[in-house]
């Protein structure tokens, strides 16, 4: 089913995060933006979820949908915003970054039979950013609040179905479904019995959709397409395709591809979401991103400017200077209690320089473990795409190739999350998937230098890590997205 397709070739992509919401008005045959516009959301780890429709209105207020056929909406994962029977909000949501259910994650995985019953049964391990433990919290510490509760929805569901006039019943997708940790992406089923495990009774939970559907319409007449989790959009954004690892660097890291099967890994190293075109996005994830580069650079007294031309002048490697970079813990690999070490320290390689590229190489590397996981999972990697807002740093561009021995293609300034979602409205508006381009700023391929630099990174950094400290079977650190 479509609705206006073709009138003005426009559609709509909304990035619904957990700080702002920001909107995209796309070109439905080329991609190209047309307009953009952007409006904060209230900090904090548990919000009001009416909050994100009044930022979506105040977005959308100056005509920026004007002519706009479809839209769709890429939202935050993991969110639980609960609905009492008379669809009324029972309390404020608590977001993916809400760490207060880290010890109902570990009860739950234990009543289950171990971190390896849930990978088994919907591909992820829990940690205290899924919804399904945020259920077992409020049934826990809100017995009344969670009676009331009739209904869950993620956080775009909620904003879809608010664009959407409340005019039909909430809607998901299987992208987004899967970051539940109650939803069996690989059967496209709920698991009823999870739910009523966590939360002492069942729910009435929203239609998983098609990605190409259209759902409902605004009171504008504008199409809705059914929306999809934030990595889910930016992998539509991006262009994600098997073989090939998007790893994105900003405030944290994360690190996915595409795969035909759903992964199953037992440590919580790899979450096995579902994509939002029908197939599978295995996923890493890991704390520690851009805030070691500025970390780093405010110790050297340095703005990031002249910390990147500094690492620059250092040769790969640092000279052996070794760079742990769990500044605040880690999640990939699973060590939330380590801290960050500069290791390897000597007379002749304790400079400013070497300090200044051993950071970025520590955080590349966290980064490239983690794509070494995923390819343990699923197939081989042979190519990067870098994107996030350190992906722009020259010495970023350059030291990556010797860090995941890979190609690596970089993007420029890019808001995949909204594009993505843009491209599920031209999607569903038209009938078929069009293919946009990506907006590259460069593309490095590794030397022999390069290679050589890889491999004896690639082994210090393990030696390093196996010395310092040993993994657990299990989760215990929490997912850090946006």
């Amino acid at each position: 089913m479509t609705a206006n397709a073709g009138q003005s070739g426009l559609v709509a992509g909304i990035d619904s995060s957990t700080q702002s919401c920001k909107v995209v008005v796309c070109d439905a045959e080329t991609g190209e933006v047309v307009r953009t516009a952007r409006t904060g959301h209230p900090d904090g780890t548990a919000v009001p979820a009416d909050s994100w429709w009044r930022a979506y209105q105040e977005a959308t207020a100056d005509g920026i949908l004007d002519g706009v056929d479809t839209l769709a909406v890429g939202g935050q994962q993991h969110g639980m915003v609960t609905l009492d029977a008379d669809q009324q909000l029972v309390r404020d949501a608590l977001l993916w970054n809400d760490n207060r259910s880290a010890p109902d994650a570990l009860d739950l995985i234990d009543e289950l039979g171990g971190p390896q019953a849930w990978a088994e049964a919907v591909g992820s391990v829990p940690v205290a950013s899924m919804t399904v433990t945020k259920l077992r919290w409020l049934a826990r510490n809100e017995p009344v609040n969670a009676a009331r509760t009739t209904t869950v929805v993620l956080p775009h569901d909620y904003l879809t179905w608010e664009i959407g006039g409340r005019r039909f019943a909430p809607v998901t997708d299987r992208g987004d479904a899967s970051g539940t940790l109650y939803f069996d992406a690989a059967e496209n089923r709920y698991r009823d019995d999870l739910v009523e495990r966590a939360l002492g009774h069942g729910l009435d939970l929203p239609r998983v959709a098609g990605p190409d559907e259209i759902v409902g319409h605004t009171p504008d007449g504008i199409g809705i397409a059914p929306g999809t989790g934030d990595n889910m959009a930016a992998g539509l954004g991006l262009g994600v395709r098997p073989g090939e690892a998007i790893v994105s660097l900003g405030t944290s890291g994360t690190a996915f591809t595409r795969a035909e099967a759903q992964t199953h890994e037992p440590t919580g190293t790899v979450a096995g979401f579902a994509d939002a075109t029908g197939g599978f996005l295995p996923l890493v994830c890991t704390l520690n991103g851009a805030r070691n580069l500025v970390a780093a650079a405010e110790l050297l007294g340095l703005g990031l400017e002249e910390f990147a031309r500094l690492a620059l002048e250092a040769p790969a490697g640092s000279e052996g200077l070794t760079f742990l970079p769990y500044l605040e813990g880690e999640r990939t690999p699973p060590l939330p209690d380590a801290t960050g070490e500069l290791v390897g320290m000597t007379l002749a390689n304790l400079k400013p320089a070497n300090v200044a590229r051993a950071t970025i190489e520590g955080v590349l590397w966290s980064l490239a473990f983690g794509v070494g996981v995923l390819a343990e999972q699923t197939d081989r990697i042979s190519r990067i795409t870098l994107t996030g807002g350190a992906s722009q740093s020259e010495a970023v561009q350059r030291i990556a190739p010797a860090v995941f021995g890979l190609p690596v293609a970089v993007t420029a300034p890019f808001e995949a999350v909204a594009v993505g979602a843009a491209r599920q409205a031209a999607w569903a508006g038209t009938g078929e998937l069009p293919d946009w381009p990506v907006p590259l700023i460069g593309e490095f391929e590794p030397t022999e230098s390069d290679l050589t630099a890889h491999r004896e990174l690639s082994e210090r950094y393990r030696a390093v890590l196996d010395a310092h400290y040993r993994p657990t079977s299990g989760p215990r650190g929490h997912d850090s997205e946006r």
